[in-house]
């Protein structure tokens, strides 16, 4: 008896630590996604190609204005990008984030960050998140303006 408790207790352990790593790798693949596609490629006007990696292709933003609520798709938001690299829009300092929760079951995230630049908070970021096959991708945005 002694010995299947001991086996139960064991395997519990081993099924707790392997759950752990999981999270742990889900964790830095989730803000890899989101400092590759999001910070470096829509926020700080990188690769095109970087942000279409990361962010799903059905991806939208939403925001409100009094009881109007705004829908902005992926491409309008790349368009945006698209239109300042091209008029060789220049930031002072780049765009930085801080985490302040990752929050992952199963194949689903959501991602509270802060958006600074230099020492002032910009933005609060709540990104929603779905692990495909091919890895994590952005799906959705809300936000508060400070």
């Amino acid at each position: 008896m002694k010995r299947l408790i001991l086996l139960i207790c064991l395997c519990s352990v081993s099924l707790f630590v392997n759950a752990q790593e999981n999270n742990t790798n889900d964790i830095e693949n989730i803000k890899s996604v989101i400092q590759t596609s999001y910070i470096d490629g829509i926020q700080n006007l990188g690769k095109i190609k970087d942000i279409k990696k990361g962010f799903h292709k059905e991806f939208e933003l939403l925001s409100h204005r009094g009881e109007d609520l705004h829908k902005l798709p992926l491409e309008t938001w790349i368009g945006y990008v698209k239109k300042a690299k091209k008029n060789n829009v220049k930031m002072n300092s780049k765009i930085t984030c801080s985490y302040k929760m990752i929050d992952i079951t199963g194949d689903a995230a959501i991602v509270k960050l802060e958006l600074n630049r230099e020492d002032k908070h910009l933005y609060t970021d709540y990104l929603s998140l779905y692990k495909f096959p091919e890895g994590w991708k952005i799906v959705g945005k809300t936000y508060q303006r400070f």
